[in-house]
């Protein structure tokens, strides 16, 4: 079809593709990552003589891609802070780790009410190329909210499966970098993982797909911070990009 784009050479052999949603689909890592300054920071300034959470570096290396409890527990314990788990109800607050991770929901919550989510555009070209090609796409997110933003963003349609947050707690799945969510979403899709690329911008995502092992690995780094292109390689990613865009061939004609 002339003007259709085509897909870059490494989606060729594959039948299906995974991607995650934070970072790569819709533009909310730095929303996330703003929420966690504000839960970590009011903990951190709790115990004293902390230097502040880094929404780049601390969010990459820590919390990006994990599941919330997992993301606030890692962060924490690297600071030396050994709080204790506490329970699901836990309010806001600091005391427990449940109690930092539902501070960091509520500012999360507050901050979409005020500024709604978009896609990233080469991201939306490419998922409209592999609806062309008839290549499947999945999303997954640790997040509860992922199936709502996909919606309100106007990319669900484009998933033939959507496994988030919600379907993590109700299925038990253990969060990244263990690759089960990409496991469940590619047994959705009816495709074997090996068969299937995953397109990931957070470390422990990228370590899963690896550890999954998925046809295609690849790497999304919109930051080009330290924990960035090489440590994307380091984990795990095939190919390493900018943007999902990146995966289209320019297109043909005119």
């Amino acid at each position: 079809m002339t003007g259709a784009p085509s897909l870059a050479g490494c989606l060729h052999s594959l039948r299906a593709v995974i991607f995650d949603t934070d970072g790569v689909i819709i533009d909310s890592a730095t929303v996330h990552a703003a929420a966690w300054k504000g839960a970590f920071d009011a903990c951190l300034a709790a115990v004293g003589g902390q230097r502040p959470f880094d929404p780049v570096d601390d969010y990459l290396r820590h919390v990006d891609g994990r599941a919330r409890e997992d993301g606030a527990a890692a962060f924490l314990h690297s600071r030396g802070l050994d709080l204790p788990l506490g329970d699901p109800d836990d309010a806001p607050g600091t005391a427990t780790v449940r109690a930092v991770a539902a501070r960091k929901e509520e500012l999360f919550s507050e901050s979409l009410r005020d500024h709604p989510l978009v896609p990233w555009p080469g991201t939306v070209r490419l998922l409209a190329a592999l609806r062309h090609h008839g290549v499947p796409s999945a999303a997954v997110s640790a997040s509860r909210h992922a199936t709502e933003l996909l919606s309100a963003a106007g990319v669900r349609p484009f998933f033939a499966a959507v496994v988030d947050g919600n379907e993590v707690n109700r299925l038990g799945l253990p969060g990244k970098p263990d690759p089960a969510l990409f496991v469940e979403a590619a047994r959705r899709l009816d495709v074997p993982p090996q068969d299937t690329a995953v397109v990931e911008d957070a470390l422990a995502g990228v370590e899963a797909g690896r550890r999954g092992g998925f046809g295609l690995v690849v790497g999304v780094d919109r930051t080009a911070g330290p924990y960035s292109a090489t440590a994307l390689r380091r984990r795990g990613a095939d190919v390493v990009v900018a943007d999902p865009g990146e995966l289209l061939m320019p297109e043909e004609g005119g």
